[in-house]
Order: structure tokens, then sequence, then C-alpha cells
């Protein structure tokens, strides 16, 4: 146990002073040489004592050579995909914040201060940087995707944020230590913001400028393959984390389908005590079995996603908050 008193003046105590916060800047670069010592430069300006991290993820040109010259601190990343590449970053990477954006020169260095200070004022666990400015104009195929699945969410796990899909985010070590990656590319975002969801954690959105990438660099994002991806990976979350209201979903549209086709032949029974459409009865019967089965199945994996939840909160309430 820590002292409490570190040393006496004038006859009263005085308590030692804490440690300045490790801040690890934390940026994903595939093909980014056109940005990526310029924005290492950015955040080494407004935060001076962080240590900065450039993971290549197999980049084709000089993306290391400049991150090298920009005196950031690189690794490398041999499975392809952001998602893969986060999961390595926030696993090898020891720190107290962690502060996470894309090598781009999209992102605004001179908000990171603000986000960490919000982080740790607030006692977050995570910070989200919405955001704002021509660089979401200017991709309006995008924004309207992160709309849709902004809304989705907002359905499915509850509210909590506005910009799922940023990539501008700041975490405390409790989050980014206990967060389960399962995501292999962008969708790596999106479960970030569900996992803070589900076990309702502390968290804030904070609106920066998003600008242009510059005219020599190209967005990796594909619209429909990663939003696909996305869109996958939000119904495999809501699978896992609201199996009941998933199975009972399905169990819902089976009974209705099973007992829409039953019921005439149930009402000729009835009626005349023959069961002519002998075919129609079982598939009935059978749809009808099948609901019963899912209905079942979401109470049992509900119990199972219920243990789950709760070994990922004490993992979380076992790591030291900063």
């Amino acid at each position: 146990m820590p002292h409490i008193v570190e040393r006496l003046r004038d006859g009263v105590a005085i308590e030692p002073e804490a440690a300045p916060l490790k801040v690890a800047v934390l940026l994903p670069c595939y093909n980014e040489e056109a940005a990526i010592a310029e924005v290492v430069a950015g955040f080494r300006a407004v935060l001076p004592g962080a240590d900065i991290y450039v993971y290549d993820n197999n980049s084709r040109d000089r993306t290391v050579e400049r991150a090298v010259e920009a005196g950031a601190i690189v690794r490398r990343e041999r499975l392809q995909g952001k998602g893969n590449v986060v999961r390595r970053m926030l696993a090898d990477v020891e720190a107290d914040i962690y502060l996470m954006a894309d090598g781009d020169l999209t992102y605004d260095p001179l908000a990171a201060p603000l986000l960490v200070d919000r982080l740790v004022s607030g006692q977050f666990d995570m910070v989200v940087a919405t955001r704002e400015g021509e660089g979401m104009l200017a991709r309006r195929g995008h924004a309207a995707g992160n709309r849709l699945f902004n809304r989705m969410i907002d359905l499915l796990f509850g509210v909590g944020f506005t910009d799922i899909l940023s990539g501008y985010r700041v975490m405390s070590r409790r989050f980014a230590k206990s967060f389960p990656s399962a995501s292999r590319g962008f969708e790596i975002e999106t479960e970030l913001s569900v996992h803070a969801l589900d076990l309702r954690l502390a968290v804030d959105e904070m609106p920066v400028r998003y600008g242009k990438r510059p005219e020599n660099s190209s967005s990796k994002l594909s619209t429909y393959r990663d939003g696909f991806r996305i869109l996958w990976m939000i119904t495999m979350m809501y699978r896992a984390l609201k199996p009941f209201k998933f199975y009972g979903a399905i169990a819902g549209v089976l009974a209705f389908v099973g007992v829409a086709l039953g019921l005439p032949v149930v009402v000729e029974f009835i009626e005349t005590g023959l069961v002519p459409r002998l075919p129609t009865a079982v598939l009935a019967a059978s749809i009808v079995q099948l609901s019963v089965l899912s209905f079942v199945c979401g109470l049992i994996v509900e119990a199972v996603a219920d243990g789950r939840r709760e070994a990922k909160r004490l993992r979380y309430l076992e790591l030291k908050s900063a």
C-alpha cells in the first residue's frame, strides 16, 4: 500500500505529488507516407511528453521511413486490417491513457490535449471525437452510412454515441486492457463503442474538426465492402450480447408463420374431422417446434452472455485506474 504521507513541513503532513500520467498516441498506418510525418509532428507538438507509436500494417510505400524520421516509435503488425493493428497496439503498449488516431492528417492534433483533459477531469473510460467539417462533407456516402449505423446502435444497444465510426478517441488503461477485441478491419470502432455501451462504462463525446486527406493520399475504407462488414459485426454483437432478444425475434417470426399455416388446417379439422392438407399440417407443426427451440436457445444463451458480461466487468475492475 503506498505511503499517504511523504514528509513533514513545519509539522504539517505533505502528501506526495502524483506522478504525471503516461500518454501513448497510437497511429495505425497503411501506405500513409504522404502524411504520417506531419501527423507525428503535430501530436509531438501538442503532447510533448507522450510516446507516439506508428504501427505499420504491411505498407508498400515509405511510411516506415517517414515515421522513423519524424521520431515515432515504429512497430509492425503482419495481419492485415485495422482491427488486427488496434488489437496489437492495445496489447503491447503500456500507458495510463491511450489516444488513437489515423495517420492520414484528417484528425486535428490540436484537439488531443482537450480530449485527454476531458477523459481525466470527467473520469471517463473513453472520449470519442465526433467529426465535423469539410472532411465529412466531402464523403457524403460515408457520412450517410455513419448516420445509419449510429441509429442502429441506438436502437439495439442504447443511446450513447453520435459518431461510432470515429477513429479519433482517447481511452483509459482500464478500458484498453480489458477490451476483448475480435475485429479484423474497420469495424473495430463499432466494437469499441458497443463494448462500452454493453458494460455501461463512463463515456463522453467532443466535437473536433475533420479535414480532408492530402491530395496524394487515398482512403483505405470501401463504402460497400466495409459497410457490409460493419453491419455484420453489429448483427453478430447483438446476437452475442442480446441473445434473448435476437433469438426471441426469430422465435416470434417462426411462431407467426407456423400459426398462419396451421390455423386453417385446425379450423378445417374442427369443422369436418378431417386433415386433407397433411403436408401443410406437418410443415406448420415443424415451424412451431423450431420457434420453441429458438425461444429456449435464447434463454440458455442469455444466461451464458450474462456470465461473460460479469467476467468482463470483473476484469475491468481488476485493473488500476489512472
